[in-house]
């Protein structure tokens, strides 16, 4: 039975590596078309972005479900936390330092991705006479392209239930609860995954609403705790931390030891981490910014364009900044990977205080990424299998929180690696397909705002 469980993981692992060697290149390829084909007019927009998520420019009759802060902080959610802790020393321990750079670059024209990716999820979303609305890139295709294009529709939802297990979060959350001493004992992962398993149903079982109310205070709050103590860290070290920087560019051009010396494997996983950090082009935050209360999908895809700036350029960075100054990096070989390496450069950096701080974010962040997930799912269930669905696949959620702390990390990673590359799929080419109505709408909102909002 062992083998054969070690058979299936190996082959889980295989093909997610082999289906990536192509969709990185299709990922960031689409990033740059989104890029230029935008004359990066958006970007122009950034403050205009920042207010919208203030409340200015918003109507209370705004069709929708939730604010443009709350859909922004619930997307964070599913982002800002355990991709930004675990999933950086995932990639620096498994693709060297270089793996940062390509963060950067695939982040960059992840914002413009997702600017078009979510102004796409409002402009062609399904709302119900009760006010529910449904959005994400199955409703992109199923109301914008051809019935020829619909097997794409289903194929993305039918991604999107495997992609939105949280497999991630539920091993990591343990594998971070299982360094504190009081929690040494037999049989402590399956414990912990049922005690998990039980909170995350009494919060997802209440729907979007609930899990926005959650996100609006637990994100923000977690990621400046988070934020600042990586910042004092790097403040008492300051004199390391342009060495840092210099580690990182230099071995995004050479290829690190760890990753076999190949350049190519190092651009991967850099890709490969960064959708995860920032899920730009996997469609998945298009389920939640699509039900935003909005009067204009501009506004959504400005303050969705936020995202990749948040997740990736400010908390991926500031993250392996600590893990190189911590010099942890360069005992990745003794085993220690994941949350358990970036804990080892808090404790490191500063101390039993760093260690305390990272448990306590890893733990709201794992928790408020999963009651995400747990939505984007159900947008899936429900696609597929109308309502009835979406309490069923509830229950598959919480049962999976339980198996996923219990497996290895490496696999755990992997199943939702390959679900995300399958995302992007139908995400991509349904929204190359409709880059010129973005562009066309976007011009008409961009003209009816007055000059001094169009600087930075």
């Amino acid at each position: 039975m062992e083998n054969l469980i070690s058979n299936i993981s190996k082959f889980i692992i295989n093909f997610s590596d082999f289906v990536w060697e192509w969709n990185a290149p299709f990922l960031v390829g689409a990033g740059i078309y989104f890029f230029i084909f935008s004359k990066l007019t958006p970007f122009k927009y950034l403050r205009h972005a920042f207010d919208l998520i203030r409340g200015k420019h918003s109507k209370q009759e705004d069709i929708g479900e939730v604010s443009h802060f709350q859909a922004l902080t619930t997307a964070l959610s599913g982002t800002i936390g355990l991709g930004n802790i675990s999933g950086v020393a995932l990639a620096i321990g498994y693709g060297g330092p270089g793996v940062i750079f390509w963060m950067w670059v695939t982040a960059i024209v992840g914002i413009a991705t997702k600017f078009f990716t979510c102004t796409l999820s409002v402009m062609y979303r399904d709302v119900d006479e009760d006010g529910t609305v449904r959005s994400g890139p199955m409703y992109i295709i199923k109301n914008a392209l051809p019935k020829s294009m619909m097997p794409l529709a289903y194929f993305f939802a039918a991604a999107g239930l495997i992609g939105a297990l949280p497999g991630f979060q539920s091993n990591q959350m343990v594998q971070m609860l299982e360094t504190v001493p009081i929690f040494d004992f037999k049989y402590f992962n399956l414990i912990a995954g049922i005690v998990l398993a039980a909170v995350t149903g009494a919060i997802i079982f209440g729907g979007l609403v609930r899990i926005a109310k959650v996100s609006q205070w637990l994100v923000p709050s977690m990621s400046i705790l988070y934020f600042g103590s990586i910042m004092v860290a790097l403040l008492l070290n300051f004199d390391e931390v342009i060495p840092a920087f210099q580690i990182i560019i230099k071995d995004a051009f050479t290829g690190s030891a760890v990753a076999g010396g190949s350049v190519i494997a190092v651009i991967i996983m850099g890709v490969k981490r960064s959708a995860h950090s920032n899920e730009a082009g996997i469609g998945t935050e298009s389920l939640v910014h699509g039900a935003a209360k909005t009067s204009n999908p501009v506004k959504q895809g400005l303050v969705a364009m936020l995202g990749p700036i948040f997740d990736t350029l400010i908390m991926c960075t500031s993250t392996a900044l600590l893990i190189i100054i911590s010099g942890v990096w360069l005992n990745v070989d003794s085993g220690v990977e994941g949350v358990k390496l970036t804990a080892e450069a808090f404790s490191v950096l500063l101390g039993p205080v760093g260690y305390a701080i990272l448990l306590a974010c890893v733990v709201s962040f794992g928790a408020s990424t999963i009651f995400t997930y747990s939505f984007y799912g159900s947008a899936c269930a429900q696609f597929l299998f109308g309502k009835k669905g979406v309490k069923v696949y509830q229950w598959v959620i919480v049962f999976f929180v339980v198996v996923f702390a219990v497996i290895p990390v490496k696999t755990a990673i992997a199943v939702i690696d390959l679900s995300f590359a399958f995302m992007a799929i139908p995400t991509l080419v349904s929204s190359v397909w409709l880059a010129p109505k973005v562009i066309e709408k976007a011009k008409d909102y961009f003209a009816t705002l007055e000059p001094k909002t169009s600087s930075v």
